[in-house]
């Protein structure tokens, strides 16, 4: 299953969590593009661009869903991932389950102000609504949508194992 959603929604923390819950292994996307490229997801687009950053971040898509076959497996999708149309047909046609993590733009910025990394597209309060606004289209073209307002991990990692029959 692919859990996609905006910076912040907790793809990568109810991704491990969904992992242990479910006995299955976990991959974070963004880890996979950095082993492959040599580089952190900020040098990328620092000294390269967003562009080549999604060139980037597709070519291991295809790569991790190569891999897949019949196995199982919780894949924490970066924010832009899942927006792109190549990547959402990708998803779809693998038949695997996307599921949306969402939650309001102001906890969302909340949540990404109080983390330590540097985001690229984390910009100011204006510029990252207006990215989420533009990105929640897509978004919503998941199998499955789980609002995490106000909820721990654990209940969201529950939840979105019940959404798909799984526990």
């Amino acid at each position: 299953m692919f859990l996609v959603g905006f910076m912040g929604a907790g793809k990568t923390t109810v991704g491990r969590a969904l992992s242990r819950r479910l006995g299955l292994p976990f991959e974070d996307l963004d880890d996979r593009i950095q082993h492959r490229e040599g580089k952190t997801i900020e040098q990328i687009f620092r000294e390269s661009g967003e562009a080549e950053f999604r060139k980037a971040e597709t070519a291991a898509l295809r790569e991790l869903l190569a891999e897949l076959g019949s196995s199982f497996r919780v894949v924490a999708l970066g924010g832009g991932a899942f927006v792109q149309p190549g990547n959402a047909a990708l998803i779809e046609n693998a038949e695997v389950h996307s599921v949306f993590l969402d939650a309001p733009v102001e906890e969302l910025l909340r949540r990404c102000e109080g983390e330590p990394r540097e985001r690229p597209l984390r910009q100011d309060p204006k510029q990252f609504r207006e990215l989420y606004e533009k990105r929640r289209r897509s978004y919503m073209r998941a199998a499955v949508r789980i609002e995490t307002s106000g909820k721990d991990v654990d209940t969201v990692a529950a939840e979105v194992a019940c959404s798909l029959g799984l526990g």
